[in-house]
């Protein structure tokens, strides 16, 4: 049955296949170290980072689900430094774009819509490039000033490199997004937006495709391999923990640091 007869079975109500439990194994087509959340943690990721690379046998490819920046103290530093690794690394690493990416970009490209950025940690990211003197109720003008010095302290190739992230990632029956994936479609038929703010069917629906799916955004205890999904978010910005999953074929390692 293709993606569209199951999309419009769904809708109609005369699915002929009803839903199942989901009892893929693992297979992604490397060794791949899921890095949660960073939100500004620079300490924690500076951690996890030398923690991975400790690990035997090393993964095949790094990849970050999103959500580099906000909320934490140090969201500067965090994206130099991996703005710089992915610069020396470069496909060997893979840095998705979260749903906080896609906010700070709609503030360069429309300022004057501030508030829902600053509001959900866009002011702790701009403290950490040494702009201040920000308010959520700022008007136009000075909205487009911090604007202007956000974009001159990123700079023109982390600007690049921050609009150009890719919203997902797949290797063998492993996709990773920063947040989730619509079920009830093939992951190539997917809205980006779904990808970064996620969708309501996403943790109580399971996928036909055996597709796992591994994703940040929604805050978990611990990382575990679960009816399809695993979550690789524990709250760094909260708990002090930034965390990673390696997954490798027929098996799930977390690691975790606190900086």
């Amino acid at each position: 049955m293709s993606w569209l007869s199951h999309l419009l079975d769904r809708v109609s109500g005369t699915d002929p296949d009803p839903p199942r439990g989901f009892d893929a194994p693992l297979a992604p087509a490397e060794r791949l170290a899921v890095i949660g959340d960073v939100h500004g943690c620079h300490r924690p990721l500076v951690e996890l980072l030398g923690q991975l690379g400790t690990v035997d046998p090393p993964p095949g490819r790094l990849i970050f689900v999103g959500d580099l920046i906000d909320r934490g103290e140090d969201s500067a530093g965090v994206l130099a430094l991996l703005h710089g690794i992915q610069v020396r690394l470069g496909g060997r690493m893979i840095v998705l774009r979260g749903n906080h990416e896609d906010m700070m970009l709609d503030f360069i490209d429309a300022p004057s819509g501030a508030a829902r950025w600053l509001r959900y940690g866009g002011l702790q990211t701009l403290a950490s490039f040494g702009i201040g003197a920000v308010t959520e109720r700022m008007g136009d003008a000075a909205a487009t000033r911090t604007r202007d010095a956000l974009v001159e302290a990123l700079g023109r190739d982390r600007l690049d490199w921050l609009r150009a992230m890719p919203s997902y990632f797949t290797s063998g029956n492993v996709t990773v997004v920063h947040a989730a994936a619509d079920p009830a479609l093939p992951i190539d038929h997917q809205l980006s937006q779904v990808f970064a703010w996620g969708h309501p069917d996403f943790h109580t629906v399971p996928r036909r495709d055996g597709q796992w799916i591994a994703h940040g955004h929604t805050v978990v205890d611990a990382i575990e391999a679960r009816a399809g999904r695993i979550g690789v978010d524990t709250g760094a910005y909260a708990t002090g923990v930034l965390s990673a999953a390696i997954i490798a074929p027929g098996s799930l390692t977390p690691v975790s640091a606190t900086g």
